[in-house]
């Protein structure tokens, strides 16, 4: 299983807690340090089943700095996915990808539900 995550970030300090106290083992990766690609993203998109919008951070500075809240219902579902592969502050987290599952953003009963089966 695949954490991707920013150590800053309290949630994402939440969520790799959450994980260590469940039990869970994961392989971690620094979102800042470490991109998601534009076929990662493509492929964590596809298998999520969640708007590609759910992918941004939307509450982060270059988000709002690139004015995207505006600028993205006119860009191609392409556009967005290279976009997010500039810059890994761009994408939200952290994120989960475990076989044919990928977790955005951290909510305790989808990660029980999900991940502890």
């Amino acid at each position: 299983m695949l954490f991707i995550q920013y150590p800053k970030c309290t949630t994402c300090k939440s969520a790799k807690k959450w994980l260590d106290d469940n039990g869970v083992e994961y392989t971690d990766r620094h979102i800042k340090d470490e991109n998601p690609t534009y076929e990662e993203l493509k492929e964590w998109h596809e298998k999520s089943g969640l708007p590609l919008k759910r992918f941004f951070n939307t509450s982060g500075q270059i988000y709002r700095s690139m004015q995207l809240k505006d600028k993205l219902h006119n860009m191609t579902e392409d556009e967005q996915l290279y976009l997010l592969a500039t810059d890994g502050m761009l994408v939200k987290r952290p994120i989960i990808v475990k076989d044919d599952v990928v977790l955005v953003g951290f909510k305790v009963d989808t990660w029980e539900k999900e991940i502890i089966k």
